[in-house]
């Protein structure tokens, strides 16, 4: 597990977490059954409080995100909350769609030259993806 925290965010370090593990299941990072660090550890590991990894996990935990096993360990959900993760995989994206346009946007690129720019990108993807399959 990859997490990057950022101390001088406006977002709470405890809401990092949690957005960093969402976004790394729904990216299949992280994937179901497998077993996150302990609170303690994951606090050490990271140099914050573990009341902060507590707090995170139990959000998690409630969203059913992971599966707290108490004496076990803590996993990521089996049947992760899928619904939730659309929503959040959903709006990961729309936030680096938002980012990228508005950058283009203050460089001067006109609505219609992003789009075009965006629609060679994906079809280069799609004919790199293809090559690889054969």
């Amino acid at each position: 597990m990859d997490l990057k925290l950022d101390p001088r965010s406006r977002t709470p370090i405890y809401a990092q977490l949690i957005q960093q593990v969402k976004q790394q299941v729904a990216a299949g990072q992280l994937k179901p059954g497998d077993q996150l660090p302990t609170v303690r550890a994951l606090a050490a590991a990271l140099h914050i409080h573990t009341n902060t990894v507590a707090r995170a996990y139990d959000l998690l935990d409630q969203d059913g995100v992971i599966s707290a096993q108490q004496g076990r360990g803590t996993y990521i959900a089996r049947q992760a909350n899928q619904p939730h993760l659309r929503r959040h995989r959903r709006a990961a994206l729309q936030a680096l769609v938002d980012q990228a346009v508005l950058e283009a946007l203050s460089l001067g690129y006109a609505p219609e030259e992003i789009t075009a720019s965006v629609d060679r990108s994906l079809k280069d993807w799609r004919r790199k993806s293809r090559k690889g399959t054969e």
